[in-house]
């Protein structure tokens, strides 16, 4: 396996994790962002008033988007093992 088979290796696995975790990151952030906008507009300063919303986005993002998450990391995962042998022969 040369250097650029690794580097290649490398991007697909960051690609694949960036894809998998975008819409988790994407949903909480804007939850977040809703939270901060709704405390500023009341001037609630509650700090542990955004982790609640924050949680519920993300089990519901979870329960929503978890299969193809888990789907999308095996395949990658499969992949990568099923170039081992052409790697190392």
């Amino acid at each position: 396996m040369d250097s650029q088979q690794v580097f290649t290796l490398g991007q697909q696995g960051l690609m694949v994790l960036l894809t998998v975790s975008a819409p988790m990151l994407v949903i909480v952030l804007v939850v977040g962002l809703l939270v901060s906008i709704f405390q500023a507009a009341t001037q609630i300063s509650e700090a542990t008033l955004s982790f609640v919303p924050k949680i519920i986005a993300a089990v519901a993002v979870m329960a929503l988007l978890g299969p193809w998450m888990m789907s999308t990391l095996v395949e990658y995962l499969r992949e990568t093992l099923m170039m081992i042998p052409g790697a190392v022969g």
